[in-house]
């Protein structure tokens, strides 16, 4: 059995160190791909940075090992340095690897992730430029609120105009408001509240969590993916990986809060969406990437996996119910046979529906990070004791 510190340290952060940090030009890689090869002229995310810098801070702030906390540093400098647009505001979605924009638009997931990442370099340093740059990008973000129809929408021009394609990535609808975006601003403003004591970020808070529960989370439990302005539905498919993950994220969103009313109301909505996305689980435990009307894409993607943990434990702990337990038992043995890579280090990308691996995926790249099983760990080192699930 594979402790989750184990696997945190000795597989996931040691693969980042070791393998993916840029020597040559500042922060680190854009890409090593499936089978392992690094690609050193690769464009650089903003996501994959902002995770980076969230997962070495969270580390550093719970085992206190100096390569993390100068991993995160080494994170949080080329952000600033590279990919915040100080002319504009708010950060890139994409440099090339000398660290030069090549794709300036700003997509509000991008500007989320960075608000987490820059939230938790605090909370693990006290760098007060960190909590500034935190406080920054909540004020840029509620600016763009839609205080007529609730939430935010998907993305602006470097110059934060209109910008006709808005989609996060060649997957997704192009439509005005997702559910993902929105889970990843509820998230970093989770974390916010645990360092920031301000009543317009509890209202703004609450507002999120209101447009989960009203906008969208459908009555059979599971997430709508994608709206229009008004919060119309624009699609018929489900996420599996997203529901399991939600169900955890906005159970943490409302305890933050302190107010004990919303969260018992949000545990017994987050307990409906961990049931919902137990549709999802295949008979060796895994959990499928998603379906619609008339397909169903039975991949098992790395964080899908690490989700389907993390949130039934909590589903376990908010509930008693051992039946939650037992699905995050069988994930994680189904990681630890399948998707941890034993000789190359990190995870794989996904087991196809055959069972073989899909190399055709990154090991490290603009999607492909140390954020889902790395928090996974993270989550169970700090709030289940390293629960050795058996």
């Amino acid at each position: 059995m594979i402790t989750f510190k184990h696997e945190l340290e000795n597989n996931i952060l040691s693969f980042w160190l070791s393998r993916v940090q840029d020597a040559g030009h500042g922060g680190f890689y854009g890409r090593i791909d499936g089978d392992g090869t690094l690609h050193p002229q690769a464009n650089k995310g903003a996501v994959l940075n902002a995770r980076i810098l969230w997962t070495f801070s969270a580390a550093y702030r719970l085992l206190k090992k100096p390569e993390y906390k100068a991993a995160a540093q080494r994170a949080f400098d080329y952000i600033v340095d590279h990919f915040i647009d100080t002319a504009s505001g708010g950060v890139y979605w994409e440099l090339d690897y000398t660290g030069l924009p090549v794709n300036t638009k700003k997509q509000m997931y991008a500007q989320g992730f960075a608000l987490y990442g820059f939230s938790e370099f605090y909370r693990a340093t006290g760098n007060a430029k960190a909590l500034e740059l935190a406080k920054e990008f909540f004020h840029l973000i509620e600016k763009r609120r839609d205080n007529k129809a609730g939430g935010y929408l998907e993305a602006y021009t470097r110059e934060w105009n209109a910008i006709e394609d808005m989609r996060l990535s060649n997957k997704d609808a192009n439509e005005k408001k997702t559910m993902n975006t929105h889970l990843h601003i509820l998230e970093p403003y989770t974390n916010l509240c645990r360092v920031w004591n301000n009543p317009q970020l509890r209202e703004a808070q609450q507002n999120l969590i209101a447009v989960f529960t009203e906008k969208i989370l459908d009555k059979s439990g599971h997430l709508n993916l994608f709206f229009d302005e008004a919060w119309n539905v624009k699609s018929s498919g489900i996420s599996y990986g997203h529901d399991i993950e939600a169900s955890w994220l906005l159970w943490e969103a409302a305890a933050v809060l302190g107010d004990a009313k919303l969260l018992e109301q949000v545990t017994a909505l987050s307990l409906k969406i961990a049931d919902a996305a137990a549709e999802g689980i295949l008979p060796d435990g895994s959990m499928r990437y998603e379906c619609d009307s008339k397909h169903s894409d039975n991949d098992r993607h790395w964080w899908v996996q690490a989700e389907t943990v993390v949130g039934y434990l909590y589903a376990y702990k908010n509930s008693g119910n051992k039946a939650y337990a037992t699905k995050a038992a069988h994930a994680w043995r189904y990681i630890q046979n399948n998707i941890i890579d034993k000789t190359g280090g990190e995870w794989y990308w996904s087991r196809k529906a055959d069972g073989s691996i899909n190399r055709a995926g990154d090991k490290a790249g603009l999607w492909k990070c140390p954020y889902h099983n790395g928090r996974m760990c993270m989550e169970i080192i700090e709030h289940f004791n390293d629960f050795p699930v058996v």
